[in-house]
């Protein structure tokens, strides 16, 4: 037996007196299945986070969302997940590195140059966070924000991350997905 997710009966009155379809019935709050999403992403200059709660705001309809930076991915969260969505900026054409890291962080101490690192920053790297995930049954998305170009150019981190979760266990809801941003 599977749950079946039922949706609130918003407009009882509506319906014309002695029409109420056969076995449609209105449903208890202890009858209706609440999924839970988690959005974990990893941000060097803020532009990944904002992104994240965009995505973790447009799941609010559907699910209970926990929006976390990669530092606070416990276990326990991803344990009690229905949906894993996972993201982090793009990098020398994937997913951010030690060394990309380091670049990044050597770009927004020089004088000028308007960038500023977000915070948890220096946290864990996704790439380590999703190689320590665990395999697990579920589902989940992948996404990336990266400069505007042909993708041959830029690089894409949605694909790595989407391919670290399918190894996983994860089944993919989505196909990977860019979101572009400006390079301030």
């Amino acid at each position: 037996w599977l749950p079946t997710l039922v949706p609130a009966i918003k407009a009882l009155g509506s319906w014309p007196p002695g029409s109420w379809p056969g076995g449609l019935r209105a449903t208890r709050q202890e009858d209706v299945i609440s999924m839970r999403a988690l959005v974990v992403y990893e941000s060097m200059y803020g532009n990944t986070q904002v992104t994240a709660g965009n995505i973790a705001d447009g799941l609010r309809g559907d699910y209970e969302v926990t929006l976390v930076p990669v530092a606070e991915a416990t276990a326990e969260l991803v344990a009690g997940a229905d949906l894993l969505v996972a993201g982090a900026p793009t990098h020398m054409h994937g997913l951010p590195s030690t060394s990309s890291r380091r670049m990044a962080a050597q770009a927004a101490a020089k004088e000028g140059s308007g960038l500023r690192m977000a915070p948890g920053a220096r946290g864990p790297e996704m790439r380590d966070w999703l190689k320590d995930l665990g395999r697990r049954d579920g589902l989940a998305a992948a996404f990336d924000t990266r400069l505007n170009g042909v993708p041959a150019f830029t690089g894409r981190a949605s694909r790595p991350i989407a391919k670290l979760l399918k190894r996983h266990g994860r089944r993919l809801v989505a196909a990977p997905e860019s979101f572009l941003v400006g390079s301030q």
